[in-house]
């Protein structure tokens, strides 16, 4: 009988995943398992059993073999990390973009260097900063600075109007809930977003992406694409990419203020805040849950044989701090000749194509934030921080702070 059998029949019960919501610190179970159980059976939010990967290589292995899908974890009837807040073919959302032949305009849309963009954010940074200073401490760096920078960002990119970023931002608490079972509000959100992106795509001051997406409808190499399929692409990239850049900057925020070391060495060493960037991608837990896989065949992964249609989870925070791959994985080492290894945007087929975008998204606000507020500190202590439950990405509802 093999090591996989003897679990599922009789081996220890499985673990309640996610473990913590907590953002300043690495939840206990993350280390014992990869040293002793680096492909340990889990119970989901949904309620399903699943196979938690926690060790670098074998999380490599997952999301660069493609016996492990993505795509497939929405069928009907397979184990569920938690209910779907989007309907089941959005899923696999750049796989659909590259199917109907917009990928590159996509890729074009997300590239940092594009005419003006950078130019934009550190002027929208500074503006921003501006404000807070204007108001005066104590302010809720989250609300008042990571998310309107994001979300105004990529309104920038899609080309709509910075006055449409509320009316899309009051959607994402929903969209990107980890619950157990289907949420009503999900489906309301996502009609009426749709909706909304549609009909930006007649209003003649749409431009950037969704004003190029709507070019496409008079050329007959696209007469496949309907406004709905057009309007996906702007609404997904709204979420999902307001969702990654801002939350990741309110955790780096995090780590920067609770390690003053590392929060002095970049405001003192601006030339060093691209690779801090780098450096905090790997070191911050803004990832809340793990990335999920649905095995297409048996497989065998360390001492385990995961079997066809079985649920795997990569936990990213287990390979980012993996000690066999960055050695002295809790110091925070800008010089690390591999930090890029990190697996904070994925890997393999599924590897995040807004990286650049991502990374200069933070590194301008760092920048700004750092050089503009020397004394930037939490405005309490770390302990009353209050961080968002059931969600797939972990950060603090509110960031205060003081300068």
């Amino acid at each position: 009988m093999s090591t996989a059998t003897d679990r599922r029949a009789g081996g220890p019960p499985p673990l309640d995943f996610p473990f913590s919501w907590d953002g300043t610190r690495v939840p206990a179970e993350v280390e014992e398992l990869r040293a002793t159980t680096p492909v340990r059976r889990v119970r989901t939010i949904a309620g399903d059993e699943a196979w938690l990967v926690s060790s670098y290589d074998l999380c490599q292995r997952v999301l660069r073999d493609d016996r492990f899908s993505l795509k497939d974890t929405s069928a009907p009837g397979v184990p569920r990390q938690y209910a779907l807040t989007i309907p089941p073919e959005v899923v696999n959302n750049m796989g659909n973009i590259t199917g109907a032949g917009l990928r590159r305009a996509v890729l074009r849309a997300l590239n940092p260097k594009s005419p003006g963009l950078t130019d934009w954010m550190r002027t929208r940074a500074h503006r921003l900063v501006d404000q807070l200073v204007a108001e005066g401490p104590t302010a809720d760096l989250r609300g008042a600075f990571c998310e309107p920078y994001s979300a105004g960002m990529h309104c920038k990119i899609l080309g709509i109007p910075q006055s449409e970023a509320p009316a899309f931002l009051r959607s994402l608490d929903i969209a990107f809930m980890n619950a157990p079972c289907p949420v009503s509000g999900a489906r309301i959100n996502w009609d009426r977003d749709i909706a909304r992106m549609a009909a930006l795509l007649d209003d003649p001051a749409t431009h950037g992406l969704m004003g190029e997406l709507a070019g496409l409808r008079d050329d007959p190499d696209y007469a496949h694409l309907t406004d709905e399929m057009l309007a996906t692409v702007g609404v997904t990239l709204f979420g999902a990419g307001v969702i990654s850049t801002s939350g990741f900057l309110a955790m780096a925020l995090v780590y920067l203020l609770t390690h003053p070391t590392a929060r002095d060495l970049l405001q003192g060493r601006p030339d060093l805040i691209g690779p801090g960037v780098e450096e905090l991608l790997r070191v911050n837990l803004s990832i809340g849950d793990a990335l999920p896989r649905l095995a297409l065949d048996d497989v065998r992964l360390g001492d385990v044989e995961v079997r066809k249609g079985e649920l795997v989870l990569v936990l990213v925070e287990g390979a980012n701090l993996d000690a066999d791959h960055f050695p002295d994985p809790h110091r925070f080492d800008v010089h690390r000749d591999n930090t890029a290894d990190h697996l904070s945007f994925g890997a393999g087929a599924h590897y995040c194509p807004a990286t650049a975008l991502g990374r200069a998204h933070a590194g301008i606000a760092l920048e700004v934030l750092l050089g503009r507020l020397p004394e930037l500190a939490l405005a309490v202590p770390p302990t009353q921080l209050v961080w968002r439950t059931g969600f797939m990405k972990r950060f603090p509802e509110r960031l205060p702070v003081t300068w």
